[in-house]
Order: C-alpha cells, then sequence, then structure tokens
C-alpha cells in the first residue's frame, strides 16, 4: 500500500476528549474516529487490525467444530418477552419502533435469536452438540461511554452459542471454549488471566473472564501468589480471619458525633481507627407480592467496602441491589445514613465474616448525630447473620488455601458462560432424547469483544513513539520510508524495486512515497506502530545499504541492498 492512496489520517497532536492511552493512540495512529458519543469509525488502518484479530478468532473456533453464521442486529422485542429480559436488561437495552409501531431491539447480545433458531432447526439428540458462531456489530446504550472502543455504544463482538442433550456434553464444549480464547489470546500477544467471573444480565451458573492485565483496565482481578487461583474481584471470596474475638468490655455508651456522616469522621471524632467502627448499610429485600419489600441491615468493617454482587446472591435481598432511600431509613429507624447500628433494628441483621470478629467497636446509634462504643455481639446483638459480604484486600489469604491475593487491574476481553436451560426453558427450545422424551437442551454462551481487543492490546503494547503491536496484529509487517523521493531517481527506483519484491511474496507494506519531510514519515512509522522498517537513502545507497529497524527494540542496522529480502524473511519468521 502507498502512503499518496492510502487514508492514513495521523495526528500530531494529542486529542483532549482521551484519557487513556489506547484512545489517545487510536485517534492519533488515524485507527478510529468517532461519529457520536460511544460509536466510532474505523479507519483503514484500524480495519486491518480488526481483520487481524477476527482472523485468528475464526482460525481458533473453526478448529474446536463451531460453525460461523450470521443474525440481524434488529430482534423482535416479543423474543425477549419470551425469556423475561425485555424489562429486566434495563436501560443498555435500545427499544425501537417500526413504522407499523412494532416494537425491535438493537441486540447487545443473542441468546433470544439463536434460542429461536435452534428450537426450529434443531430437532434431535443426534444433531447435538451444535456450536453456531458469529462476527457481529452489537449496541448497548451505556449511560456514559468512555475511554473510546473500550467501553463504546456500539462495537464489534464474537459471540458463540452451543446446544447439548445434557449437562456432559457443555462441560466439554466449555472446555473447549476455554482453551480456543487461550488460545487466541496466546496468539495476539496479550498478557491475560482467566478468571471466575459472575454471569451478571446474561445468566447462568458457571463463568470464565479473560482479562488482560492493564492500568486501564475497569475491572479488579484478585489472585494467588502461590497458585493459579485468580476470579473478578466480584467473586474472590473473602475468607474469615483467623481470630477469636476479644471479651467484651463495660456496657456500650452513647457518644456525641455531630455533624459525622461517614466511617472516617465517626473514627476521628471518636479518637478511634476506621476498623473499629462498624460501616452499616440498609438495602431492600425482594419485592413482595403486593409491591411492598423488607429492609435489610448490612455491617462491615469501617475500613472495608460492600462487595454489591455477592450481596445480591443473598437470599431475599433484591439482585441487582438496591440501597434503601434516606426517607424509608428514617421512616424504619428514625435516623439517616450516617447515624445507623444494628442494636434495636428490627430488621434482619448480616454481619460480613471480618466484621464478625469484630468487639468493643463503635456504630451508629439509630439517632443523627450520635454513635455508641464499646458495642459487642451476642451480648448486645443477639440475633444476626454472618455471610461473606466484602471485597478482598491485598495480601488477604487465597480462598484455595496457597498463598496470599493480590489485586491487578484488568480489561475483561471475552467470557464464557455455562448457561443451562436459562433461555431453552423459557422459549421452549427442546429436543427428543433417545426414550422419546422431550427435554430442553442445555445452553453455553461465548463472547469475545473484538474491538475492545485492539484498545486492550494497544493498552499493553505502547511506548511514547506510539503503538508498538505485537506481530499477529500489527496493520502491516514492513514499512518502507524513501528520503528524498523526488530528489533521487536511484531512491525512487530502489524503493519501488524493493516494494515490488515485499508485494510479490505477500508481505503487508505500507510505502511512504509522500514528498515529506523524513521526520514526518518517521513519526508516522512509530506511531503507526509498524514492526520492521527500511529506510532508503541516497547517502547509504552510495554504500550499497540500507537501514533497517526493529519497532520493539527500537535497535537499527544496515543490511546490504541485495541482502534485504533475505534479512527480512527471517525477521519475519518465513526463512
Amino acid at each position: 500500500m502507498r502512503t499518496s492512496r492510502y487514508l492514513l489520517a495521523t495526528l500530531k497532536e494529542n486529542p483532549v476528549e482521551a484519557v487513556v492511552d489506547s484512545h489517545r493512540l487510536m485517534l492519533r495512529a488515524g485507527l478510529i474516529r468517532q461519529v457520536a458519543s460511544g460509536i466510532y469509525n474505523w479507519l483503514p488502518t484500524g480495519l486491518r487490525v480488526l481483520s487481524k484479530v477476527e482472523a485468528i478468532i475464526r482460525e481458533e473456533m473453526n478448529k474446536k467444530g463451531a460453525i460461523e453464521i450470521a443474525m440481524p442486529v434488529v430482534q423482535p422485542a416479543d423474543l425477549w418477552r419470551e425469556s423475561g429480559r425485555y424489562v429486566k436488561y434495563g436501560p443498555e437495552l435500545c427499544r425501537l419502533k417500526d413504522r407499523k409501531q412494532n416494537e425491535f431491539v438493537l441486540g447487545p447480545t443473542h441468546e433470544e435469536v439463536i434460542t429461536a433458531l435452534c428450537r426450529n432447526e434443531i430437532k434431535s439428540a443426534r444433531q447435538l452438540p451444535m456450536n453456531l458462531y458469529q462476527i457481529q456489530t452489537k449496541f448497548r446504550d451505556e449511560v456514559r461511554p468512555r475511554f473510546g472502543v473500550m467501553r463504546g455504544r456500539e462495537f464489534i463482538m464474537k459471540d458463540a452459542y452451543s446446544f447439548h442433550v445434557d449437562h456432559e456434553s457443555l462441560e466439554q464444549t466449555y472446555q473447549d471454549m476455554y482453551d480456543a480464547y487461550t488460545a487466541i489470546f496466546t496468539r495476539l500477544g496479550l498478557t491475560f488471566r482467566a478468571v471466575e467471573a459472575d454471569t451478571g444480565s446474561i445468566g447462568g451458573n458457571h463463568s470464565h473472564e479473560f482479562q488482560v492485565l492493564a492500568d486501564a483496565g475497569e475491572d479488579t482481578i484478585a489472585y494467588s501468589d502461590e497458585s493459579s487461583y485468580a476470579a473478578n474481584i466480584e467473586m474472590a471470596e473473602a475468607l474469615a480471619p483467623n481470630e477469636e474475638r476479644e471479651a467484651p468490655g463495660a456496657a456500650y455508651s452513647k457518644a456525641p458525633t455531630p455533624g459525622c456522616h461517614t466511617v472516617d469522621e465517626a473514627a476521628a471524632a471518636l479518637g478511634i481507627p476506621a476498623d473499629k467502627v462498624l460501616k452499616s448499610l440498609v438495602v431492600r429485600g425482594e419485592t413482595k407480592e403486593d409491591g411492598t419489600h423488607d429492609l435489610i441491615m448490612l455491617c462491615l468493617r469501617g475500613n472495608q467496602e460492600l462487595n454489591e454482587i455477592k450481596a445480591g446472591k443473598i437470599p431475599s435481598v433484591a439482585d441487582p441491589i438496591e440501597f434503601a432511600t434516606e426517607e424509608e431509613i428514617a421512616a424504619f429507624t428514625g435516623a439517616h445514613p450516617g447515624s445507623l447500628g444494628p442494636i434495636d433494628f428490627k430488621g434482619r441483621i448480616i454481619f460480613d465474616r471480618a466484621a464478625d470478629k469484630m468487639s468493643n467497636f463503635a456504630c451508629g446509634a439509630n439517632e443523627d448525630g450520635f454513635h455508641l462504643i464499646n458495642v459487642n455481639l451476642d451480648r448486645d446483638i443477639p440475633n444476626y447473620e454472618v455471610m461473606d459480604l466484602r471485597n478482598v484486600e491485598e495480601g488477604d489469604p487465597s480462598p484455595d488455601g496457597k498463598g496470599k491475593l493480590h489485586l491487578r487491574k484488568g480489561i475483561e476481553v471475552g467470557q464464557v458462560f455455562m448457561l443451562g436451560t436459562k433461555y431453552s426453558e423459557a422459549m421452549g427450545a427442546t429436543v427428543t432424547d433417545k426414550n422419546g422424551q422431550n427435554i430442553p437442551m442445555e445452553m453455553g454462551c461465548y463472547g469475545i469483544g473484538v474491538t475492545r481487543v485492539v484498545a486492550a492490546a494497544i493498552e499493553q503494547h505502547h511506548d511514547d513513539k506510539g503503538i508498538v503491536w505485537p506481530e499477529g496484529m500489527a496493520p502491516f509487517q514492513v514499512g518502507i520510508i524513501a528520503l528524498g523521493l523526488g530528489k533521487s531517481e536511484a531512491v525512487k527506483a530502489e524503493a519501488e524495486k524493493l516494494y515490488e519484491e515485499l508485494e510479490a511474496m505477500g508481505v503487508e507494506v505500507l510505502y511512504d512515497d509522500r514528498d515529506e519531510r523524513a521526520g514526518v514519515m518517521f513519526s508516522d512509522m512509530e506511531l503507526i506502530g509498524i514492526p520492521h522498517v527500511i529506510t532508503i537513502g541516497a547517502k547509504g545507497l552510495d554504500k550499497g545499504i540500507v537501514e533497517y529497524k526493529n519497532r520493539r527494540t527500537l535497535e537499527k542496522e544496515e543490511i546490504k541492498r541485495e541482502d534485504v529480502l533475505a534479512a527480512l524473511k527471517q525477521k519475519l519468521g518465513r526463512a
């Protein structure tokens, strides 16, 4: 490809709207341009990278026997009503009507469509297992699109769906997809971890996320320093501290804490550390038939954070979790948030495992402007439950009993789910088994955020000059820079000859044949991240040499003109 006939579209300055490196570099290198909030054009360079990612995904999916199909972005709302997700999915589901007032949605995912397809096409257990996939545009109406394509509204995803006669068959395909994802992200040159994960709005009872380790990640993963254990912080179990409660001291008493609305403020007013103050949160229970709900108090050590995913899985607690309003709390307790505590609380009380070990602690008095001190469980709070409620912390013991946990930021690029029969039962997707009985098909689903993979790779692979692509993702393999092209016929002839030779070899080449300053051409090649760059200049040709530069190491070497093809073959792994 000649730059004179190519939409290069690089930028010299950093875009002010970009706050993470991948967004900044994707704009500067001319990979994307914003159309609307969270919606982007993919320019030629970006599309070449996307195509590389898609090709690797297809190869690994096909190796595992998955079959590619294509499904529509626009989906009938009635299918989502069948599954029960039309309302439950929430405002991220973009709903619309056609001219006949028929209701549709823009697909954020395709469980409903694929289940409807397979209930019509698959009738016998002899047709199973079946694994179908697509690489297609999705739309989720994110409340706050950010970080470029990392958290966009429109994006490209590879989504696969498998159908089975029994759970054993599902487990086998789940492992196949887990292995395929491991191969895909390894081939893409990413540093990643597969971690246990929550199933979220997709549903099911077992899931793993594939997280690319990067400081710009929105997820936090916990991993052991002595084993293979790894989990999203949402799922990482916090073990009970290996300690006993201290014996109760003096009877509890009331202490004034005027104007204190947080744990830190109360701790400062009382002259004690935050971990000696109880954090009391009030959430709603599940909505009852009459439309009402109970209020439930969750109690943690003051210096620890509630894990909302864990809390939402507690029986009778609303899922997703819903915090009670100030008005509800005041009507129920007589106090406002910041002055709440478990003593005389009339509802269900649940203590975190770590909070269960507290003694002689402070807590809200259920009276504005006051706290209680020297409070103890059992003696002062006789009725409570103990569960795992908190986020794990750096240095916590690993749940598998091996080593300690460490926390890293991660970017989720893929997830695999065991759906079970959630969708097949709701939508009547059954097959006839060997006994002649109609049974719901077991299902799995497996997604990769293709556009997000590109951003995640840049977060891991860049320097102060631009993108440093892993070889398998680079838009071009070799760059050619011709210095003084308009002034030297020898340079022009050599550059044209090398370009044609590389093209004939099937090498993807970006030949900079612009009448530009050398600095501009060098900067663009580094910004785009071409792995191997050959510079041809008049002085070098007088000595019979050209210059080679490796983008990753930035090392330069002089190569005899007649040896260039052989040298590049070796560097490209074609020798």
